[in-house]
């Protein structure tokens, strides 16, 4: 008996070029779509209805089965709750690594997943087995496309369950096989922003959970005052855009929680607004803590701090900003010491960590 599969599809060309690559392997993955939308008519809406309608085209057109599983409460209790939370705290969440973590491969794995041998996505990831038989998440050689930064909270049990079949993909090799496949989707656009929004502004949706709270806007370098903001959770550390301050560009460069102060800059390379040094909250380790495993052994230093581990880690998803650094911890705090000074660090982002040659994505952690 052949190993079964379910796949998540979104409607989107990377989900549907997996399921065409699952059926030339020989395998008839049952499909899945996760509806996590509002469930009301709202301008709110997000995609959700054509959405379906495309995987229902993509599930005729090759013999499989199609459900819909609604894990709307879910999402919204776990995912959009986290949201709100660190917003309010003044910190930057990232609503796509918790869906992730608790959604996609939490919640479904609990409802849907455990009936099947192996979970298939989208996701430009690949995954990697060691010689102890292991299964490691590991990069794309896309490095524009790679998502593992949004899969660096999953556990080891979720990562042994998945099959990425576009994951050693470049995404116009993709683009090449559905137009080839004559898929419905070949050229629809990949989806911007945080699916639970639809088209709305995410700063509208924060005001209307979260409301307004005003207070002063300084220039750091000076303390000058230049304005007054509407609330620090309208905004991020290096955001630049819709800032809506007289005399710019500005840039964000800094939060105080405490007296309600949002820091700015005109210049983006002020001194004091890069940071070589990180320290995280929680590591979470995916497969196994690098520290106490031989095979990571040829990356441990003597440092000052005593044990450190060549890694590379990346704060954001664009490929520009991975980095050498150190890591060691201290009383259970994990510190990252960077090759090069770096900017844009902001509190409630994950560091996501890799290896030293960056294949295998080691964990990650909320930075303090």
């Amino acid at each position: 008996m052949g190993k079964t599969v379910a796949a998540l599809v979104s409607g989107g060309v990377d989900s549907a070029v997996s399921v065409h690559i699952l059926k030339e392997q020989g395998i008839d993955p049952h499909l899945f779509y996760i509806k996590i939308g509002p469930d009301r008519d709202t301008e709110w809406n997000c995609t959700s209805e054509e959405d379906v309608e495309i995987c229902q085209w993509l599930a005729r057109r090759y013999g499989l089965q199609l459900d819909v599983i609604d894990l709307h409460k879910e999402y919204w209790e776990k995912v959009v709750g986290y949201t709100m939370e660190k917003a309010r705290q003044g910190l930057t969440p990232n609503p796509d690594v918790m869906c992730n973590k608790l959604i996609k491969f939490g919640c479904f794995e609990q409802v849907v997943g455990k009936d099947f041998d192996f979970t298939a996505t989208g996701h430009y990831a690949t995954t990697d087995k060691d010689a102890k038989g292991r299964v490691w998440l590991a990069t794309s050689p896309d490095p524009v496309k790679d998502q593992t930064d949004f899969l660096c909270q999953i556990d080891s049990q979720q990562v042994s369950k998945l099959m990425f079949p576009i994951g050693a993909m470049y995404k116009h090799e993709v683009r090449e096989v559905a137009e080839r496949a004559h898929l419905l989707n070949a050229e629809r656009r990949d989806s911007q922003g945080i699916c639970f929004l639809g088209n709305i502004d995410f700063r509208d949706y924060i005001k209307a959970h979260l409301g307004e709270n005003p207070g002063d806007v300084r220039e750091i370098e000076t303390g000058r005052k230049i304005g007054e903001h509407k609330g620090l959770w309208f905004y991020t550390i290096g955001q630049r855009k819709g800032l809506g301050f007289g005399g710019g560009p500005w840039f964000v460069v800094k939060k105080n929680l405490k007296r309600n102060i949002l820091f700015v800059s005109h210049g983006y390379d002020p001194e004091k607004v890069y940071k070589d040094h990180l320290s995280m909250n929680d590591f979470h380790f995916i497969t196994a803590n690098p520290f106490e495993d031989d095979m990571f052994a040829s990356s441990i230093v003597e440092g000052e701090q005593g044990r450190e581990m060549r890694v590379t880690f990346k704060i954001r998803h664009t490929p520009d900003c991975l980095t050498g650094c150190l890591i060691n911890t201290i009383g259970g705090e994990w510190k990252l010491i960077a090759d090069k000074k770096i900017h844009g660090v902001a509190p409630g982002q994950f560091c996501v960590v890799y290896d030293e040659s960056h294949h295998l994505c080691i964990g990650s952690g909320e930075i303090d």
